[in-house]
C-alpha cells in the first residue's frame, strides 16, 4: 500500500481550510451558533462547517433540482443545499423532531428558501416508501440513524436518476469502522461501507472529509 499523503489536520490547518473555502453567510453562521448554544450535547450531529459549502457545490455541480435529505437536525445542511437549488427546485427533508427542526424552519424563512423545502416529520423509511418508485431524485444526503443506513440506501438507489448522487455522512464513524467486532452504530457503518462497495448499481468513493463522506453516483 502506498499512502500518498501524510498531512495531519491540526486545529490551525483546519482553520486554514475553512479560511480558503466559501464562508458561511450570516444565516448559516447564526444557525450553527444557535445549535451549539441550544443543544450543546447534541450539536455534534450537525454537519461539519466545511460540509455546508461542499453540499452547495455538489448541488450546483450535479444540476440537482430534486433532493432528498435523511436526517435534518437543526437544518444547516438543508439550508446549504436549498440555497444552491434553482428557484423551482425542491428538497424533501426527513426528520422525527419538531423541536430540532423548528430552528431550521426559522433559518430557512430568514434565508428566503423555505418554499423550496418540504419538511416531513415522520420515520424516514415511511417517507421514502411513500415516494414514487421510479427514478426521479437527483441528489440525496444521508445523515441519520446509522442502524437504518442500508435500508435508506436500498430505498434511495432505485429512485435515483442515472447520474444521481447519494452523499453518505459518517462513513469513518470516528475511526471505529476499523474494529471488526464493532456493534451498534459503528458495526452498522462497517456493514454499510461493505454494502456500498459491492453495489454494482452505483460507483462510489469514500473520502476522508470530516468523519468520512462517501459519494455514490448512479450508473
Amino acid at each position: 500500500m502506498t499512502k500518498g499523503n501524510s498531512t495531519k489536520i491540526t486545529d490551525e490547518l483546519y482553520q486554514y481550510v475553512l479560511d480558503h473555502n466559501p464562508p458561511l453567510d450570516a444565516v448559516q453562521q447564526g444557525l450553527v451558533t444557535s445549535t451549539y448554544e441550544k443543544f450543546p450535547e447534541s450539536a455534534g450531529m450537525q454537519s461539519a462547517h466545511e460540509q455546508g459549502p461542499l453540499l452547495s457545490f455538489l448541488v450546483r455541480l450535479t444540476g440537482a433540482r430534486r433532493i432528498v435529505e435523511i436526517g435534518t437536525f437543526t437544518g444547516f445542511s438543508t439550508l446549504s443545499m436549498a440555497q444552491a437549488l434553482p428557484a423551482d427546485g425542491a428538497l424533501i427533508a426527513c426528520d422525527i423532531s419538531e423541536e430540532w427542526t423548528a430552528y431550521g424552519r426559522r433559518a430557512w424563512e430568514e434565508a428566503g428558501v423555505a418554499d423550496r423545502i418540504d419538511l416531513r416529520i415522520a420515520p424516514a423509511l415511511d417517507t421514502l416508501r411513500a415516494m414514487p418508485g421510479e427514478p426521479h431524485i437527483d441528489m440525496a444526503y444521508v445523515d441519520a440513524d446509522k442502524e437504518n443506513q442500508i435500508a435508506y440506501w436500498e430505498e434511495l438507489v432505485p429512485r435515483m436518476r442515472p447520474g444521481g448522487l447519494i452523499v453518505s455522512d459518517n462513513t469513518l464513524f470516528h475511526g471505529r469502522v476499523l474494529d471488526e467486532g464493532a456493534t451498534g452504530a459503528a458495526g452498522a457503518m462497517r456493514a454499510f461501507n461493505d454494502h456500498v462497495l459491492a453495489d454494482e448499481r452505483m460507483e462510489s468513493v469514500l473520502l476522508a472529509i470530516s468523519d468520512g463522506l462517501t459519494l455514490s453516483r448512479k450508473r
